[in-house]
């Protein structure tokens, strides 16, 4: 007979029956940034400092009954994994987050250099086996946790920030958003948070998360960082230079909304900016022929007449409107004039 336990009964086969469903957890992830690009030497002060540094932002905030009480507890080399109630989850979203942003930010400043840790946090939440065995913990929520930890929205964040003030980036799975903070339990407004799809190189992984930097710094916001996917389902504008400017967080609500906007100047003059920098002027009489100009982000389409609308182009007083295709990484910021200019009356191809 083999080695292997076998079940003594269903309850370890899937769809066999019903039966109970184990304690709903919070699961609270970590992971210190560029932790192998640190000598060895200090690998094991870092992670012994880890738990350490992540109890006293619990004490400073008054919220030492979550450390105390945490199931499940593993140090994961160059981080850590717990369990806890999760009716504590709007307290660790806030003011936990910004304690242990303020904790880190001490310990950088006494370390004098010596040795600088940042983290990403990872919240998340879900039922788990908890019987308080060595096996305990283990299911599909807390390998999401840490697929949200390794995501590229919240890696990217915290590379991109500024290492002498940034020291947290946290994102929150959409479950964990929707019940502590759209739903107003925790001290952050919705606005406080941008929402992302969260993805995994390598891993089969794509979900709807929320990024939160209890103190941001940097670009945060430029395109590259967040993806071209992020700036566009949030309509993010450009700011002044050409760099994108910080997209609207996310509210309550988790629809993206399209806006039509029409411009009109009858039998005049058109004045349009784009999203990357340069203006065109478009005469709106179509007769007289027009100008198209930079065109940058998502496909404008319908130009005709006095109205801007829809998402291609076409009609244009029959002129044949090409441009060159642009290509390349989707999260490339793209600057400068963009597409060819036309010219020329009704009827004529481009030159």
């Amino acid at each position: 007979m083999s080695d292997v336990q076998r079940p003594a009964d269903a309850d370890s086969r899937p769809h066999s029956g019903s039966r109970h469903l184990p304690p709903y957890r919070g699961i609270l992830a970590v992971d210190a940034k560029d932790f192998t690009g640190h000598p060895a030497v200090q690998h094991e002060y870092i992670s012994r400092s880890v738990p350490q540094l992540l109890e006293r932002a619990f004490a400073r905030c008054g919220l030492s009954e979550i450390w105390e009480s945490r199931r499940f507890p593993a140090s994961t080399g160059d981080g850590y994994v717990f369990g806890y109630d999760p009716a504590w989850l709007p307290f660790v979203v806030h003011p936990w987050l910004p304690a242990l942003q303020d904790v880190l930010a001490e310990f950088a400043l006494h370390a004098a250099g010596a040795v600088r840790i940042r983290l990403r946090v990872s919240l998340h939440v879900g039922p788990l086996p908890d019987s308080g065995g060595e096996f305990a913990g283990n299911g599909t929520p807390r390998n999401d946790t840490h697929r949200l930890l390794d995501s590229r929205p919240v890696k990217g964040m915290l590379a991109a920030s500024d290492e002498n003030v940034t020291y947290v980036a946290a994102i929150l799975s959409d479950r964990c958003y929707q019940d502590a903070v759209a739903s107003g339990y925790t001290g952050r407004h919705p606005e406080h948070f941008i929402e992302v799809p969260a993805t995994v190189e390598g891993k089969q992984f794509d979900q709807r998360a929320y990024l939160y930097v209890p103190t941001p710094s940097g670009s945060l916001f430029d395109r590259r960082i967040l993806g071209e996917r992020v700036m566009r389902d949030h309509g993010a504008p450009t700011a002044p230079g050409g760099d994108a400017a910080p997209p609207r967080p996310r509210g309550q609500g988790t629809s993206t909304h399209r806006t039509t906007v029409n411009n009109r100047a009858d039998r005049g003059n058109l004045n349009t900016g784009t999203l990357h920098g340069g203006q065109s002027v478009t005469n709106n009489d179509a007769s007289h022929g027009g100008h198209v100009g930079d065109i940058a982000g998502d496909q404008m389409g319908g130009v005709g007449g006095d109205h801007v609308r829809g998402d291609r182009i076409s009609g244009f007083a029959g002129d044949y409107v090409r441009g060159d295709r642009h290509g390349g990484n989707r999260a490339e910021t793209v600057r400068g004039d963009q597409g060819d200019t036309h010219r020329g009356g009704p009827g004529e191809a481009d030159r």
